[in-house]
């Protein structure tokens, strides 16, 4: 017995003296420099979340969703928090890049300006001037908004520039609106100007699709099945601690970068990213969960004005997949 004993307090103590075993290194590239929508990473990685998953998480920002895009599907990153749509454009031309899960449900898109001009509806937009960006998501989109509203181009003017011509243009009074994300442009023109902005928001009228999601190279989730489902694993969790504590996952952003913003507007526009979480079909499932139905429209919308090509009807289940998500309570 005292041999049995003293044999198993021997391997007990082997079993201690061995090294942990090291966490996966992965790199998330988010679609852009960091702003509030993207608290809940920052937040899972400090409180956590990703350790106890075994993930050593490396978040980088992006300079757009294209790039980040191209970054994973060249596997110089391992995930890309991207705009699904634009992820789509990519991989319909041969990027092999799939969303593992699908983060904003409803559509961010807006036309916004200073709540003082007192343009709250479609209507209001008569007369005024739009500073749009060419070429960009919303700016695709822009032409189905018009056509839900009753609204015409001749209806009002637009300037166009890229993304800081836009945002100066409405802070210089240049322009009255811009297109612009509710949580994104809305919070760095306050940064500025102190100012409220009030967005006519596209979802309102009836334009239906997705937008930001997790995407990841096709052969990287083959080769790494029970990593991905880690990596979506943690992230849903990171999602639902943050939205219990907006603006404690806005500080986490601060945290690790102190030049990410104003603790205030980061807070707010978190706050407002929360709702484009899940639509009337999701509101009881958690994060990440999108339904057939929603992509499917997303892809008919974006071949008939995002310049998707018409062959992505034939398959959207080509471009995402709920099958790493974790099942409810795990």
């Amino acid at each position: 017995m005292k041999r049995w004993i003293g044999a198993i307090s021997a391997a007990l103590m082997m079993f201690a003296a061995m090294p942990a075993q090291a966490a996966d290194k992965v790199v998330l590239m988010l679609n852009w420099y960091v702003y509030g929508e993207h608290a809940p990473f920052y937040y899972g990685k400090a409180k956590g979340i990703y350790a106890a998953e075994g993930i050593d998480l490396e978040i980088q920002e992006g300079r757009g969703s294209a790039a980040t895009t191209q970054a994973v599907a060249a596997k110089t990153a391992d995930f890309g928090y991207v705009d699904v749509p634009t992820m789509m454009r990519a991989a319909i031309k041969g990027a092999p890049v799939v969303a593992t899960g699908v983060l904003l449900q409803t559509s961010p898109m807006s036309a916004m300006g200073f709540v003082d001009k007192n343009i709250r509806k479609p209507e209001d937009i008569k007369g005024k001037t739009v500073a749009i960006t060419p070429a960009d998501s919303m700016t695709q989109i822009w032409p189905l908004f018009l056509k839900k509203t009753g609204l015409k181009e001749s209806d009002f003017q637009t300037v166009a520039g890229d993304g800081q011509t836009k945002l100066n243009a409405v802070i210089n009074g240049q322009a009255d609106l811009l297109l612009g994300y509710v949580m994104d442009q809305s919070m760095k023109i306050k940064d500025a100007t102190g100012k409220d902005v009030y967005p006519i928001k596209f979802a309102d009228y009836g334009i239906n699709m997705v937008s930001s999601g997790i995407i990841a190279n096709t052969d990287y989730v083959k080769a790494n099945a029970d990593l991905v489902r880690r990596f979506m694993s943690a992230t849903t969790k990171a999602v639902e601690a943050a939205e219990k504590e907006p603006k404690a996952a806005a500080q986490s952003i601060l945290d690790a970068n102190p030049k990410g913003g104003k603790i205030d507007t980061l807070t707010q526009g978190f706050e407002l990213t929360i709702p484009l979480y899940r639509t009337a079909e999701t509101k009881s499932k958690r994060p990440f969960q999108v339904t057939d139905q929603n992509m499917t429209d997303s892809v008919n919308l974006m071949v008939e004005y995002g310049g998707l090509d018409a062959k992505a009807k034939d398959n959207p289940k080509a471009f995402y997949t709920n099958d790493y998500l974790p099942k409810s309570g795990s």
